[in-house]
């Protein structure tokens, strides 16, 4: 069953790089108290992911933070190692980098496709949403296979 507005964030551990190395976090760590948009891509450093959607995000946090965003969380299901020379490579200090490496927040959500015919194996849908204390209050998900309603600049409007 897919995730909707209204509903509450499963509770899952996920990964992030620290300095010394992979770590922790849990959903509750992330989403309790706080608002937060997390948007979600197939795979760091593919060519949509990595020209479109992350830049976005990049460019607009400052504006994203001012309309009263705690955290900007980017989700892929790929490892902390990956996840943390991405937003290296992408320069995206601002943003919360998250690993969902064995595809299990995506899968609670309901927002995971199988990638196998491209050699991708269990992937994260395109996705972005707004979430007020663990609550969904807007989520877009994306049904083509472009950067679209779950873009930084809509989500920023949607604010």
């Amino acid at each position: 069953m897919t995730i909707k507005t209204g509903d509450s964030i499963p509770a899952v551990t996920l990964k992030t790089m620290a300095e010394d190395g992979p770590k922790d976090v849990t959903t509750e760590e992330i989403f309790s108290g706080k608002k937060v948009v997390l948007f979600a891509v197939p795979g760091a450093f593919t060519p949509g992911c990595s020209q479109v959607h992350l830049p976005g995000y990049v460019v607009n946090a400052d504006k994203i933070k001012a309309k009263g965003v705690d955290t900007i969380v980017c989700m892929a299901v790929n490892d902390a190692f990956v996840m943390g020379a991405w937003g290296k490579a992408q320069n995206a200090d601002e943003i919360l980098m998250l690993a969902d490496g064995n595809a299990e927040f995506t899968k609670a959500l309901g927002l995971e496709f199988d990638g196998s015919g491209f050699g991708l194996g269990q992937r994260s849908q395109r996705f972005a949403m707004v979430v007020d204390d663990k609550t969904v209050t807007i989520l877009s998900v994306e049904t083509g296979s472009g950067v679209d309603v779950s873009a930084a600049e809509k989500i920023l409007e949607a604010l």
